[in-house]
């Protein structure tokens, strides 16, 4: 790859990829979270839930959250939402910390039930083979995790798709016959919104692979990126889920109940170790964003934060989201993110959308690098 092609590709792809490796655990790894947000609206109101206020919002939060860090350079969540929030920035950093003991905990079910359920592994084993991988990658840093986050989510892509294409030649008719029937529960439109909000409440998670972008061409060519790249991956496991509608909503692992029907042991322990590094994913890009937050914060008051705290911090968080991942998956799924989704609305979706888009008018473009192209 040449030197150029390399630098496009960390200013408009890389954002997009290490965002979707960071909300897949807990947006859409186990399919539970679709069926909570989505397919329990009818196959045909998840549908436009998640491709109308969905993909609209998500898409318009990062385009303005990426040019508001490029342009004030603000790369740890502290930064930023002292200047998106002012003083209530305590509420969002209180909110951030709650969510990532929820998703980790969420995580550490879906490994366990994974484990359990493929390869008859203790269920406390599971759960402690996530949190040893995820502290691992901590400890060793920002390009580390980067480039861990960026190649999974190539691979998860070449995954989704045989996943989507066999799923389809398996259930085609059941499928279409799902949308055939033009099932739309009423709040699909509130719960897209809530979904997109639990989706961008965690753009200050990926604030750290934004150095790289110089312009403001780049940055929100790059958040108009970040929305399709994180979402097309759940379309293709809707469409997927969809063949078994409606037992799928009873699963508490939609996705184990899929490659069980499907048949293939090989392709099943493939997808589930692929699954499994989601998860590493997801946890390890949540917790290193609260670990800049801290370094970036010692560094104002002339500190450093020791390499060998990171990962001290990631097991101080992860053994809290292990006791709290025993009350189960579909409890964690349907009523903490539920009830968490709605903070991060208020906290980060309306004034990213209002004051973002303000503060961003009144700031220009700032300096540009001439000849720089998208």
């Amino acid at each position: 790859m040449s030197s150029r092609l390399f630098a496009s590709f960390r200013r408009l792809v890389l954002p997009a990829l290490v965002f979707q490796s960071i909300i897949i655990g807990g947006g859409y790894g186990t399919g539970r979270e679709l069926v909570e947000f989505f397919l329990k609206y009818g196959p045909l109101g998840g549908l436009l839930g998640m491709l109308i206020p969905t993909l609209i919002l998500v898409t318009a939060c990062c385009m303005v959250g990426f040019e508001l860090a490029r342009r004030l350079k603000l790369y740890d969540y502290r930064s930023f939402f002292k200047e998106l929030l002012g003083p209530g920035w305590v509420l969002y950093e209180i909110t951030y910390l709650v969510f990532i003991v929820l998703v980790m905990a969420v995580l550490g079910s879906a490994a366990g039930n994974f484990l359990l359920e493929t390869f008859d592994v203790p269920y406390a084993v599971g759960v402690a083979a996530l949190l040893l991988s995820v502290a691992f990658l901590v400890f060793k840093g920002t390009t580390m995790i980067e480039n861990f986050l960026a190649t999974w989510s190539l691979i998860l892509y070449a995954v989704y798709l045989v996943f989507f294409v066999w799923a389809i030649s398996a259930f085609g008719d059941e499928i279409r016959g799902a949308l055939s029937d033009g099932d739309v529960e009423s709040g699909w439109v509130s719960s897209g919104v809530r979904y997109a909000a639990g989706t961008v409440g965690l753009i200050p998670a990926v604030l750290f692979s934004l150095r790289h972008i110089e312009t403001r061409r780049q940055a929100l060519w790059a958040g108009f990126i970040t929305g399709p790249v994180c979402l097309i991956p759940a379309l293709f496991f809707y469409f997927a889920m969809l063949g078994q509608y409606p037992v799928i909503l009873e699963r508490p692992v939609p996705a184990n109940h899929l490659l069980e029907v499907l048949g293939s042991r090989p392709f099943q322990i493939f997808f589930q170790i692929m699954l499994f590094g989601t998860l590493i994913e997801t946890g390890s890009g949540l917790i290193h964003a609260f670990n800049e937050r801290l370094a970036n914060s010692m560094e104002s008051s002339g500190r450093k934060f020791p390499t060998w705290a990171r990962p001290i911090v990631a097991i101080g968080l992860l053994t809290g989201a292990a006791a709290l991942s025993r009350v189960g998956i579909i409890d964690l799924i349907g009523r903490g993110y539920g009830t968490i989704t709605w903070a991060f609305v208020v906290l980060l979706m309306v004034p990213l959308l209002t004051y973002g888009v303000y503060r961003l008018w009144r700031l220009g473009p700032g300096e540009e690098i001439s000849g720089e192209s998208a």
